[in-house]
């Protein structure tokens, strides 16, 4: 099968039947488009993710930024929100798969985020099939037959709203070269998404909505803008018909809520805490101070100060501004053929929404269609209206503060957290390596930001020659000989099994060389992402050029 493809526009990976609908010329010529006014930009945003970080390694304080004051000293709000995006109250997430994208719809949550990010390991086939799906569910067209049982699946007619996040700034898809460049897997998934559906999705009285991964500054938020502009351009919409959520999922954005919020005015819905890959950016971001030194993961809660500050703060500023301040997600999910341990885990998922609809957000993400039920109860409850964003702030709560927001929790580290971030990130690495983004993992949801905190703990853990509750120093040698044997024990689950067997050992290499390198690797999923693509090549006669 051949495609034809623009002039310097190049496609490396497979075609499958149906691939070519989705990359057609003209959706090429849009990604190119994208690709040649926005690159440069976007690669001069990542060299300052870097000097910042070096900053900060060099003892620079995080803090709210002078030259903006007068933003969050403005009385501005932002957009009203569409009609379909004012009840948000429970969300379900996942990746893009075909029966996930068919359950998530017809689970009775308000919206469905489909994940081409933390939830989607981005093969070529999970992408470009993602998108098939997307476009066939918005058209009614989506069907999913299970092998199992013969059960067939369709989109009900009162399906969940459809939210879309693609991958963050930093992620390149290396199957689409632009002049011989490596475009943004941000712009890759965003582009065929909005080109494909942005008409089809306003004709079923919807619209094009986002959720935007990762941003650190408003300056990210800016170059967000300056797409959803260029993109409305190009395809005749309106002014401020594409509509956006940014997840506050790095302790840099803490410091900019209103700046990001004003820079997308025009286009911004929310904001939404997303905690895990916040936990994940408080210890990349304050990797050289020792005083930031986290306990184990199952420690840090939401109900810890500098977590608890910033969703007290993400819920002011996004009032204030005439935002929705979205919730974030609970692990826990069902547990199957154990009564009393799945009621448990239910309390706490019941317990964690309780905590955010009283604090006065506006709604919150469950991972699996059972939870729907038990988040919408809490806010139906204590939400009865579509949303809180006209509740009155507390008069007696102050603003928080830069210690707030950075105030290290007390806890222990312990031989069992150190045995259960080794384990959690060799299972989930290979799973990711074989095409799952979003793996069950001892009753708990993990994803690749859950899985960022493992390995990331692990290094800080090993830099500040950490010892375990028990005892246990955890020297660089402890920790090379407990990932191998980890890794044997994983192995041997599976016996016989030698494709698996050899991706088991894959992801704990990717976990040892994160953990003992010296350097902080900024994203686990950048070197798992080098294994995944390094057998690419540019396949001969795959596609025709043409002027």
């Amino acid at each position: 099968m051949t495609l034809t493809a623009p002039t310097g526009v190049e496609v490396l990976g497979h075609l499958e039947p149906g691939y070519r609908d989705i990359l057609s010329h003209e959706a090429l010529s849009f990604l190119a488009g994208l690709h040649r006014r926005f690159e440069k930009r976007r690669q001069s945003l990542l060299r300052y993710r870097k000097e910042r970080q070096e900053e900060l390694d060099q003892g620079a304080l995080l803090m709210f930024p002078h030259e903006t004051a007068d933003i969050r000293a403005g009385e501005w709000t932002v957009r009203p929100a569409p009609a379909d995006l004012q009840d948000r109250r429970v969300e379900i997430t996942g990746p893009v798969d075909r029966k996930m994208v068919v359950n998530a719809l017809n689970s009775g949550a308000k919206c469905f985020m489909a994940d081409f990010e933390d939830a989607t390991a981005p093969l070529w086939s999970n992408l470009v099939e993602g998108q098939i799906n997307l476009r066939d569910a918005i058209r009614r067209e989506i069907d999913f037959t299970d092998p199992k049982n013969g059960k067939r699946y369709q989109v009900n007619d009162d399906a969940a709203v459809l939210i879309v996040r693609p991958r963050g700034w930093h992620l390149d898809e290396r199957h689409v070269l632009i002049n011989g460049v490596a475009m943004s897997g941000s712009l890759f998934d965003f582009g065929l998404y909005v080109f494909h559906n942005a008409q089809a999705l306003i004709e079923r009285g919807t619209g094009p909505y986002f959720y935007l991964p990762k941003l650190e500054s408003r300056l990210e938020a800016r170059l967000w803008s300056l797409v959803f502009q260029h993109a409305e351009d190009e395809l005749g919409l309106a002014r401020g018909t594409l509509r956006a959520t940014v997840l506050i999922e790095t302790l840099p954005a803490a410091f900019e809520l209103d700046e990001i919020l004003y820079e997308l005015k025009d286009h911004i819905v929310a904001l939404n805490c997303g905690r895990w890959d916040y936990i994940f950016s408080y210890i990349k971001r304050l990797k050289s101070r020792k005083e930031h030194v986290l306990p184990d993961r199952a420690a840090v809660t939401m109900a810890v100060p500098f977590m608890n500050a910033y969703s007290r703060r993400v819920i002011a500023v996004c009032h204030r501004r005439g935002a929705h301040a979205m919730g974030g997600m609970s692990a826990f999910i069902p547990v199957k053929g154990d009564a009393e341990a799945n009621a448990a885990a239910q309390e706490k998922v019941r317990q964690d929404k309780l905590r955010e609809v009283k604090m006065g957000h506006d709604g919150t993400w469950v991972a699996h269609p059972d939870l729907v039920p038990v988040a919408k109860a809490v806010f139906d409850e204590f939400m009865p209206k579509a949303n809180q964003v006209d509740r009155a702030p507390d008069p007696h709560e102050l603003p928080v503060t830069t210690q707030q927001l950075l105030a290290a929790p007390e806890g222990d580290i312990t031989d069992q957290g150190v045995s259960g971030n080794i384990d959690v990130a060799i299972r989930y690495i290979a799973a990711w390596l074989g095409g799952r983004g979003a793996v069950p993992i001892h009753h708990l949801m993990e994803d690749a930001a859950t899985a960022e905190i493992a390995r990331a703990q692990l290094w800080q853990w090993r830099t500040y020659d950490c010892s375990t509750k028990e005892g246990t120093a955890l020297t660089a040698a402890y920790l090379e000989n407990k990932i191998a044997d980890i890794c044997a024990s994983i192995q041997d689950e599976v016996p016989g099994q030698d494709e698996l067997i050899a991706r088991i050992q894959s992801a704990a290499d990717i976990l040892a060389d994160l953990v003992l390198n010296e350097d902080f690797a900024e994203f686990l999923t950048q070197p798992a992402y080098d294994r995944i693509t390094s057998d690419l090549k540019k396949p001969m006669a795959l596609a025709e050029f043409e002027d």
